[in-house]
């Protein structure tokens, strides 16, 4: 008979040792899924070794049990390694005290594991007596990563971390640097968005080819119809075994008759990245228009050009847009100060340092953004197009356009209401181009933040305005492509005068361009 790889030595403890802790089959042995199997032999019959694992999947489909066994697997089974320690990591102290609850269960239902474990149940610590082996499971709201050195975390729910990183999870990670060879486990549903931290770990797996990272996501179709069973199965492995395929048709069946819960049923339950509430515009149709933005059309023009300022330490986003052969193409630029861009990093909770890497994002040295050199890059930028419009918001702008002035930078720059009379007509010509899948903005992602933070208010008339109050995150990029692309519809109205509609419709009159 052939010797046992590690993973099937693991399998073999968890279903020989392991008893399922609570619910209606109490007492069983453990019988893991294949999907569980799968997960297991990649980790640990990985030919060039794993650092991280990732197990990404729909709620209900036996994820804390598969930690609670691999755990114990590690504390007093095959992968026991002597002197070390375990920890399993959790946002909150409810769901880390569940998974040593349920690792100290599956202890007491079988006598060979208590014989070689001790359990602490004041300090959420077990002990494998056989290698010294101490496990603690730890909660961010505890604040008690630091000091620990182990050789394995398993981290429960890592999508519920809003933005590109948690101190929590960084002091667990750092942590590990002792060992020659760690193992970092997240098994969790989908974060909502892009920029937080497990959709950020999982795209990396996805891109990066790295061998010493295992990557296993279970998640529905984008586009999938909330009643159609095979998107159900695609992101619950266990549906129809201990995963209730009734419970599951009753979410989806209740989503589809209360919009409201559609996106939580399709995070939870369709393991989608979903915000749970709803922004102007939502994700597939964003992802519809992520045709990427043509030079040729900026250089055949006219542009259209939206700036929205920030307060001194935030964002400042320019938009510039262009038709070209049925597609209204689209560019951002967005400056932001350097020296405080990881504090505004953490309170936004998106990945501003990657972006600035990247070249998505612009920051300028200093702890404010400094006007003269956002007019200088705006007239680079603008200097080789043909520049129809610049339409601005007029709060603060004065401090830009004198900057604009002393540098001799002469643009048609136009005032643009924010309230309602002015931001409908933005608004609606915007919504109109993103469901007609007519613009191309490559996918940014600063302005795929934006969008996705933008919350809209509505008057008793249907009236629209973004509201940046209510938003849960930056979203001046979203601002400055509406202002462009409302004063471009505006151009494009073959109806009336270009001058005429804006003096009627948004409330001023032309200024002539600024001069020396």
């Amino acid at each position: 008979m052939a010797e046992q790889t590690r993973g099937e030595r693991v399998i073999a403890f968890i279903e020989t040792y392991c008893r399922i802790p609570e619910g209606e089959h109490v007492g069983r042995p453990m019988v893991l899924g294949d999907f569980q199997r799968r997960f297991i032999l990649d980790i640990y019959d990985n030919p060039v070794g794993t650092r991280r694992a990732y197990l990404s999947i729909a709620r209900k489909n036996g994820k804390s049990g598969l930690i609670a066994a691999m755990l114990l697997a590690h504390i007093c089974g095959p992968e026991a390694q002597l002197n070390t320690q375990i920890v399993s990591g959790a946002m909150s102290r409810d769901q880390a005290a569940l998974v040593h609850a349920l690792a100290s269960k599956m202890i007491g239902l079988d006598d060979r594991l208590q014989a070689v474990t001790r359990i602490v149940p004041s300090t959420k610590r077990i002990i494998g007596l056989a290698r010294n082996v101490e496990y603690r499971a730890l909660a961010a709201e505890g604040k008690t990563a630091h000091g620990l050195s182990p050789v394995l975390a398993i981290l429960d729910e890592v999508g519920q971390v809003r933005g590109p990183r948690s101190e929590f999870i960084d002091a667990i990670i750092t942590s590990q640097g002792a060992h020659a060879t760690p193992l970092l486990v997240a098994i969790s549903t989908q974060a909502p968005g892009d920029g937080d931290l497990f959709s950020v770990w999982l795209d990396d797996a996805a891109t990066s080819g790295d061998p010493r990272i295992v990557s296993h996501v279970y998640a529905a179709d984008p586009e999938a119809d909330l009643l159609d069973q095979a998107a159900w199965a695609a992101a619950n492995p266990a549906l129809g075994t201990f995963r209730s395929l009734e419970d599951a048709r009753e979410q989806a069946e209740r989503a589809a008759r209360m919009p409201s819960f559609e996106p939580t049923f399709r995070n939870l339950v369709l393991n989608q990245r979903v915000e749970t509430s709803a922004p102007f515009i939502s994700r597939s149709v964003w992802r519809d228009n992520r045709h990427e933005p043509e030079e040729a059309a900026f250089v055949a023009g006219p542009v259209y050009v939206g700036i929205d300022l920030s307060a001194r330490n935030d964002l400042t986003a320019m938009a510039m847009v262009s038709k070209h052969e049925g597609l209204w193409h689209a560019r951002l630029i967005v400056w932001t100060p350097a020296d405080t861009l990881l504090d505004r990093e953490r309170r936004d909770r998106a990945p501003y340092s990657l972006w600035v890497r990247e070249g998505w994002l612009r920051a300028i040295p200093g702890v404010a953004i400094d006007y003269e050199t956002v007019a200088r890059e705006i007239g680079e930028e603008l200097g080789g197009y043909a520049i129809k419009a610049v339409a601005f918001d007029r709060w603060r702008f004065e401090l830009l356009q004198k900057e604009l002035k002393d540098l001799n930078i002469e643009l048609p720059l136009m005032p643009f209401g924010q309230g309602f009379k002015d931001m409908t007509p933005a608004l609606e010509a915007l919504e109109t181009i993103l469901l007609n899948k007519q613009l191309a903005h490559g996918y940014n992602p600063v302005l795929t933040m934006c969008m996705a933070n933008t919350r809209v208010d509505m008057d008793a008339a249907g009236n629209r305005k973004l509201n940046k109050a209510k938003s849960t995150g930056r979203i001046d990029g979203a601002v400055a492509l509406a202002m462009a692309i409302g004063i471009a519809a505006a151009d494009s109205d073959e109806d009336g005068d270009f001058d005429d509609f804006l003096a009627n419709a948004i409330g001023f009159t032309r200024r002539p361009a600024l001069s020396a």
